[in-house]
């Protein structure tokens, strides 16, 4: 249990001196109390201090990482329960499973194809989990081979036999696999596997109590680059499981439960175990390993994990500047819109579907769409005028004519007074502009 904020506050120099970002060495003990700072923001701590502050300073979930160089996937070092409270920060790595009884080389190949550019977004699969279904070392590890050999990607090892696993940590020596799993009846042999490869080790119990005991005989060896498996498969069993998980560490500061958690699906009809896998990665797994590796089938839950974690407060948007599409030119027509990120790709797509290379202004409205952002007085004839110049359109546009939204046609002739540019009232729906350019400019 983590100590409270009056306890953490003796042990601080009680200077108020600000430094820290807050007022009084008071809050900054609250913020530190509830897993909301770091002791490292205050300059003047001792050592000695930062040794008695260990426990209460870390955060309620351990960050741990699996992978090297631009494919480490970093897990857990979350402080909250609900995403609308501040946000979540590091995404649930998504892990496709191989089994050595598959044909590897062709399902890892597919593997590396899963990847999705979408609305501006890159969407990605981080892991491959490679399961020991044969029994036999010798097999485990020539399928970890193959898969080394053909994606850079973190990978999961899985097998609960330490021969195995010491076979197949061999084809990867220096990759940081994740080890899956310590057991209550292999833990000791895992922990000198994991120790001596430096690599984070799964913990796999029967029960909440079951994991948090084996948790505490881990730690115990010396060993803290953990992730939480409390051995449900059943889905309302594990969602009931992630959540006492979050809950414990983020609330109760019950560190047997501050490590991340990984989740693997059970459904077999790929639509049913995206269903599942979604309902994970909601609430609160860190990694889920699951069997579906068509693109249409994962596209979806990519989708969902981009969206959960974003910044609640803070509207996807685009950068605000002067696009082009197609081979445009100074004689291209010039479309204006705000830089909200949906309005934007959608608008995007309809000049591309008109065939005729065009411009696009992306007017800096703070993320917010047409009718919202004319609303707030952020999308008007002074601020899309200050934005042509800001983007530099008068050098690179000929003919001075802009295409207005429809929704805000009141604007042309504030607009046209403001900037000196002749406006052009454009359709009311973006679905309507590969008509009206073809009307217009062809």
């Amino acid at each position: 249990m983590g100590l409270t904020g009056l306890e953490i506050y003796k042990h601080l120099p009680k200077t108020n001196c600000k430094d820290c970002g807050l007022p009084t060495c008071l809050a900054f003990a609250m913020a530190l109390a509830s897993g909301k700072g770091s002791l490292d923001s205050c300059p003047h701590v001792t050592e000695e201090t930062k040794s008695a502050l260990d426990d209460a300073s870390a955060p309620p979930i351990k960050l741990v990482k699996a992978g090297v160089g631009d494919h480490v996937v970093e897990l857990g070092e979350e402080t909250e329960i609900f995403r609308h409270d501040k946000r979540f920060f590091h995404p649930t790595g998504v892990a496709v499973l191989i089994s050595d009884h598959d044909d590897v080389a062709a399902k890892v190949e597919a593997f590396e194809q899963l990847e999705f550019h979408r609305v501006g977004m890159h969407y990605v699969t981080d892991m491959v989990a490679v399961r020991c279904d044969s029994g036999e070392a010798g097999k485990f590890k020539a399928a970890v081979e193959t898969v080394a050999g053909k994606t850079k990607k973190a990978i999961i090892l899985v097998a609960e036999d330490p021969a195995a696993m010491e076979a197949g940590l061999s084809a990867v020596a220096g990759r940081n696999p994740l080890i899956y799993a310590a057991t209550a009846a292999n833990y000791e042999k895992m922990v000198a596997l994991a120790k001596a490869n430096s690599c984070p080790l799964a913990v796999k119990g029967t029960s909440l109590d079951a994991t948090a005991e084996l948790v505490e005989k881990i730690v115990a060896l010396d060993y803290r680059e953990l992730v939480l498996d409390s051995g449900a498969r059943e889905t309302s069993k594990v969602l009931a499981d992630l959540t006492q998980f979050r809950r414990l560490a983020v609330r109760k500061k019950f560190r047997p439960f501050g490590y991340p958690a990984i989740a693997f699906t059970s459904k077999e009809d790929p639509r049913e175990e995206i269903v599942q896998a979604g309902a994970y990665l909601s609430k609160y797994a860190d990694i889920v390993v699951l069997k579906a590796d068509a693109r249409q089938q994962l596209l979806p839950l990519l989708a969902w994990r981009q969206n959960l974690y974003t910044d609640p407060q803070k509207p996807i948007a685009v950068e605000a500047k002067l696009y082009d599409i197609g081979d445009a030119n100074e004689n291209s027509p010039l479309y204006v819109t705000t830089n909200f990120s949906l309005t934007y790709f959608i608008v995007e797509s309809e000049v591309e579907s008109s065939r005729i290379p065009s411009r696009i202004l992306a007017v800096d409205t703070g993320g917010i769409s047409v009718l919202t952002a004319y609303a707030d007085n952020k999308f008007s004839a002074e601020t899309i005028a200050a934005a042509i110049k800001k983007s530099g359109a008068e050098d690179k546009v000929n003919h001075r004519k802009l295409v207005l939204p429809g929704y805000v046609a009141v604007l042309k002739g504030a607009l046209e007074e403001e900037s000196g540019w002749e406006v052009i009232v454009g359709p009311r729906e973006a679905s309507g502009i590969t008509k009206f350019s073809k009307e217009n400019f062809a």
